[in-house]
């Protein structure tokens, strides 16, 4: 007979129970009518168990059916009942059929109701011993019979059960008996063990995930070759409990922690060298070339040294970590720079006991004159520091650009790459060019008539337009050319007419200062067109002048940069600002949002070739404010806390967190930063004043397939400021108004968008540190859009998922009509009979069905903010050849036998991206109807299920007849009463979330 194994190996962070902050736990277990159960853990709050509890499977058939139960109990001595610590359901579909295959998996402990306060998890490994014959075909068994067999003895497996002394001997040897097992020698394996499982053994999804069962998706799943593996655990979000002010509270705690309350407090001491004067001269020659080294222990910081100087000003400030100091003595020495030996000039020590406290938002310490003294300790004759020093936390203003000796390695030209920093990318617009016409064209070559074109170019992006359908001197084009401009508009358009011809050769060309162009804010009447006199290109100065020449030619365009739209930089789906390019049109902020980026743990070695570990650093986007944290070097579990605030315009955004490995440390420029992971986390999905603090893993998807390369710590809070506005901005549109007045095709968005990271990732690049395209790239998903086969087989996925629940539905409704269940059907039969007699009560019913799902699912809300799901985006067993196609840069690169094989296959690519966007649209719009009652968005669904309520009691009160004429007549209305902005309905429901946000 097989058995089913549930090892019970430990937990972790039970509720207490005994009343003296402790409990006694044992776990027991259920299934089919059989109970077993762990010893007790006495006192113990993260008891490790390591046992084996085994129970009879009649039929291993029907284990898909039925459902393993664990409860973990409070071992009450002093009464006579135990107390609930929590429980556990796990399906049989999910039960793998060789212990091989089990994984260790940790399961959160599931309340018993609405007012528990169940918490913690429990680890198991579940599996069935010695039943996998029972669900192989059977009409292999002559196969197997000529096959030469092994026999494998399970005797040692049947010492570690538990087995009650009242049992005699010959039962337990009748059990033994049944739990041997054959398995065949296959030729393939080297006849050295036992075959795998059989390539038929069905495929294990969640629960209502039974595809098989609908029919028409088993010649799709075959098409597609869809795999359901089981999730894994270490892909999962893990909440955790850091000691952060904000969930403990700020009774008792000092004012810095109250200040950064998302991250845990990490003490600095702050040594700031301002200035000296009147140094003493040690050259012969009578000069001084002078600088500071500053000393705790065995770090060590030095200030850049001035040439000929001895009233120098260096202003630098040193930070030393508390943890990691090494000597209670801070030693500052002035040294003379020198080319042999560096000479002493004086110095001066401090005790780090008597060293003053700094807390924030105090006004900084105020620094003073120190007398030097000489090796000796006397004071020298002439020559004072100016000094500063506090301990202070990473609260500090200071902190930011000072010198931390967690980077004492790094040496003075990259130290700004170590340091945390704030960027802003510059703010866009959209450039519209109407080119209309050209007069008194003169080409080259008189004989015969032009065939013009029109070229126009800002910076890096040129497009042309079609040529015009009359070869004359006088042309028209009538074409509107888009592209992005950018603030403070000091470029130049260059609008060029060109002789297709004459191999394009220039007839004419003008320069037009872009910051001469009239901004249009709203949907307001387009500027007049104007007449532009084209000059020969050889006469076109750079900045636009022009010379005197007789030179009639000239060009009618329209000119206007559209400050009403906002300028996509990033995805679509991955959106963290949807504002206008014009600020005065920009609305009051909703909230803030904090972000506490804690730390990382168990990161790859990164550098692993060079002999080092990781120089991780963070980097968060969220609309136009980029934030990068300072790189701690070679470290594989680095702690940052540092936090960050953003404003909230907009609750359907996303702040994106990425982690990287800092390549151009130590004079490395022609590096680039290795990508660790990244996390998403969609502003509406979070509650509102609640902490989340979570370890998110970090994956990464490459050619060799999916890697985990460690966890991120983080803390976040969404502080809502403005409840009206943010209730109201669910029926808002989800894009500004001339979106929708005047929209742009879909063709040119994608193109813009194109464009538009490009110009975000020049800016960024500039600055200093800079945030190099690499790390942009990442940030904003530049190929999110290129056809990935891998998405496609997600989309698939995702789409079947909402099949399945439909399928559950029919499936039910066939169970009414089969009486399986008398009662429920005996009640629908009342229902029917009601609602066919009062047909008034159809729509209230249906809304007040809506409200008590949405109260009831209210208990099963999601308690951590949506991740990245390996398992949903095909990637933990995704095919080497599908990763190399996704990854192949489009136009391909890779040598092909034709170029028209080359063509077809981008063209290939490029429609099969289009579909993929449309599948991932279908899916979108089914996950958006879940997410009206899965509290997935909780004020979305507090919305919905106010909404279904109101209207629930007004369809009770008002008679169907003057609902139905209401809504009959609003739905036929005539167009002069309807808006060009979209309805509320559907404002609402664009917003709602979505499974997108879980894709790699």
């Amino acid at each position: 007979m097989a058995k089913l194994v549930v090892e019970v190996l430990d937990a972790h962070d039970l509720m207490p129970k005994d009343g003296h902050g402790s409990t006694s736990p044992f776990v027991e277990v259920e299934f089919e009518g059989q109970r077993q159960r762990t010893s007790t853990k006495p006192k113990n709050l993260n008891p490790s168990w390591n046992e084996k509890l085994v129970f009879n499977v009649k039929n291993p058939q029907d284990l898909s059916t039925q459902t393993v139960e664990v409860f973990v109990y409070n071992d009450n001595k002093h009464g006579h009942h135990k107390n609930f610590l929590g429980k556990v359901r796990i399906s049989g579909m999910s039960v793998p059929f060789h212990e091989q295959e089990a994984l260790v998996q940790k399961y959160p402990l599931d309340k018993r109701g609405i007012f528990s306060h169940v918490k913690g998890d429990i680890a198991l490994k579940v599996y069935l011993h010695g039943g996998a014959d029972g669900v192989e075909n059977h009409n292999d068994h002559h196969e197997e019979a000529a096959t030469p067999v092994k026999e494998v003895n399970a005797n040692k497996l049947d010492d570690e059960y538990y087995y009650k002394e009242t049992h005699d001997k010959s039962k337990k040897k009748k059990k033994e008996r049944e739990l041997r097992k054959f398995y065949s020698l296959g030729t393939g394996n080297g006849g050295g063990g036992p075959t795998p499982p059989p390539a038929d053994r069905p495929v294990f999804v969640e629960t209502r995930g039974d595809f098989s069962k609908a029919g028409l998706v088993s010649s799709a799943t075959t098409v597609m070759q869809m795999q359901f593996p089981e999730k894994k655990p270490e892909y999962a979000v893990v909440e955790t409990s850091p000691p952060l002010a904000a969930t403990m509270g700020y009774w008792g705690r000092d004012k810095t922690e109250s200040t950064y309350d998302l991250v845990e407090q990490m003490n600095f001491l702050y040594v700031r060298v301002v200035k000296a004067m009147d140094l003493p001269v040690m050259d012969v020659s009578g000069s001084l070339d002078p600088y500071v080294e500053v000393k705790v222990g065995n770090y060590k910081g030095v200030t850049k040294h001035f040439e000929k100087n001895q009233s120098p000003v260096w202003d630098r400030v040193f930070a030393f970590s508390k943890e990691r100091l090494q000597s209670s003595l801070i030693e500052i020495t002035v040294k003379d720079k020198d080319i042999s030996k560096d000479d002493f000039v004086g110095k001066i020590t401090f005790d780090v006991s008597e060293v003053p406290q700094r807390v924030p938002p105090d006004s900084p310490l105020a620094p003073q004159w120190f007398k030097l003294v000489d090796k000796k300790g006397e004071l020298l004759k002439k020559g004072d520091i100016m000094l500063a020093v506090w301990m202070g936390t990473q609260a500090d203003e200071a902190f930011p650009d000072a010198w931390h000796s967690d980077a004492h390695s790094v040496n003075q030209e990259n130290m700004n790459s170590t340091r945390s920093k704030v960027y802003f990318s510059p703010t866009l617009h959209y450039l519209r060019i109407h080119v209309i016409a050209a007069q008194d064209l003169v080409p080259s070559d008189k004989s015969r008539p032009p065939d013009p074109i029109v070229r126009v170019e800002l910076g890096n992006q040129g497009r042309t337009t079609r040529p015009s359908s009359m070869k004359t001197i006088n042309p028209e084009w009538n074409e509107e050319l888009m592209y992005v401009a950018w603030e403070p508009f000091n470029e130049n358009i260059v609008v060029s007419v060109e002789d297709k011809a004459a191999n394009d050769e220039v007839i004419g060309r003008v320069l037009i200062p872009l910051r001469n162009v009239k901004r249009r804010v709203e949907n307001t009447k387009l500027p007049d067109a104007q007449w532009f006199g084209l000059q020969k290109p050889s006469l076109v100065k750079d900045e636009g002048g022009e010379k005197k020449d007789k030179f009639a030619s000239r060009i009618y365009l329209r000119l206007t940069i559209d400050s009403g739209y906002h300028v996509l930089d990033e995805s679509t789906h991955f959106s963290s600002d949807l504002r206008p390019s014009a600020k005065q049109l920009h609305k009051q902020s909703i909230g803030l949002l904090e972000v506490g980026i804690l730390s990382a743990r168990n990161l790859q070695p990164m550098k692993g070739k060079e002999g080092k570990l990781t120089d991780a650093y963070c980097v968060a986007k969220y609309g136009n404010k980029w934030v990068r944290t300072r790189t701690l070097l070679d470290n594989l579990h680095p702690r940052w806390n540092e936090q960050y605030t953003w404003d909230v315009y907009d609750p359907y955004t996303v702040i994106t967190i990425g982690v990287f490995d800092n390549c151009h440390i130590n004079d490395k420029e022609d590096g680039k930063d290795q990508r660790i992971g990244k996390v998403r986390i969609r502003v509406s999905t979070l509650e509102t004043d609640r902490v989340y603090t979570h370890s998110y893993p970090l994956l990464v998807l490459s050619t060799s397939g999916l890697k985990k390369n460690g966890e991120l710590h983080l803390a976040i809070r969404f502080t809502c400021t403005a409840w009206s506005n943010m209730v109201t901005q669910y029926g808002k549109p989800l894009l500004p108004k001339m979106h929708y007045v005047q929209p742009i095709s879909i063709k040119h968005i994608d193109l813009l968008r194109h464009h538009a990271m490009n110009i975000v990732a020049g800016s960024l690049a500039r600055a200093e540190p800079p945030l190099r395209a690499e790390i942009v790239d990442y940030m904003l998903d530049v190929d999110y859009h290129m056809f990935s086969l891998r998405r496609s087989k997600a989309n698939f996925t995702r789409i079947m998922l909402l099949v399945s629940g439909i399928q559950y539905v029919l499936s039910w409704f066939n169970d009414i009509c089969h009486w399986r269940n008398p009662l429920t059907t005996i009640l629908m039969h009342i229902l029917f009979l009601i609602l066919v007699c009062y047909p008034e009560l159809i729509l209230p019913t249906l809304f007040l069905y809506f409200f008590v799902i949405g109260l009831w699912n209210y208990r099963f809300r999601p308690r951590e903010p949506p991740h990245m799901d390996a398992w949903l985006s095909q990637a933990e067993d995704s095919q080497p050849d599908e990763l190399q196609e996704e990854f192949e840069p489009f136009p391909t690169s890779r040598s092909l036998s034709t170029d028209i094989v080359r063509m077809r296959y981008d063209r290939m690519r490029t429609v099969a991206g289009r579909v993929q966007t449309v599948t991932s649209d279908l899916a979108m719009q089914g996950e958006r109807v879940l997410a009206l009652l899965s509290w997935r968005d909780p004020r979305a669904t507090t919305i919905f299920v106010t909404f279904s309520l109101i209207w629930a009691v007004f369809l009770y009160i008002t008679p169907f007849q003057i609902v139905a004429l209401l809504i009959g007549l609003y739905v036929l209305r005539h167009p002069r009463l309807r808006y060009k902005l979209p309805p509320i309905p559907v404002n609402f429901f664009k917003r709602l979330p979505s499974r997108a946000d879980s894709l790699l």
